[in-house]
């Protein structure tokens, strides 16, 4: 049986992520790191959001496609260049997503709506927006938080974990509730959301 153009779109998407050169340890298997994070991606929006539609799962699963492509190094080390840095990046990953979804068949304006969602226009207003970030958010909470605090200093991560949760909804903060952390970042989210 020939594949849907959603699940072209999905293999083109893993085969761009598999040439990530950077990669992440997972019980002893080494994956490509943006390729691990997009199928953590899919897994984390599909048992948060069952019904989620195509548009919002592609736009999950190249939430940082080539993401390696513009270093963090080439903007100023500073909260500027940081932003810079990361609006460059969500215009890359979106104008890729869009490339993709055109060579594959969709039309004009499922390209934009993946892309909008992409791009997190409107967070607050955009349902599928909304729940995209809400993802971002758990992914980092359940796959990232441990290994990232160990590397920087609790007012950091207090200060960090403060603007995960304002960006998050309800819904999302009830599934933030049901991760299984680590002692150590349960207490640093009760302190940031106290």
């Amino acid at each position: 049986m020939k594949p849907t153009r959603f699940e072209t779109a999905i293999a083109i998407i893993d085969k761009k992520n598999a040439e990530d050169t950077n990669t992440y340890q997972v019980a002893d298997l080494e994956y490509p790191k943006e390729l691990l994070y997009s199928q953590r991606m899919t897994r984390k929006l599909l048992q948060f959001e069952p019904n989620a539609s195509k548009a919002l799962q592609i736009a999950a699963r190249a939430q940082h496609i080539c993401r390696w492509k513009i270093g963090r190094k080439e903007y100023p080390m500073d909260r500027v260049g940081y932003l810079k840095w990361r609006e460059e990046l969500k215009k890359m990953h979106a104008n890729i997503t869009g490339e993709i979804l055109e060579q594959v068949g969709f039309d004009a304006q499922f390209v934009e709506r993946v892309q909008k969602i992409v791009l997190k226009k409107l967070i607050k207003k955009n349902e599928e927006s909304q729940t995209l970030e809400d993802v971002i958010c758990l992914v980092f909470l359940d796959y990232y938080l441990d290994e990232f605090a160990a590397k920087h200093t609790d007012e950091k991560i207090i200060d960090i974990l403060k603007k995960t949760w304002v960006k998050m909804s309800l819904k999302g903060h009830d599934a933030a509730l049901k991760i299984p952390f680590t002692d150590k970042s349960l207490a640093l989210v009760k302190q940031a959301i106290s």
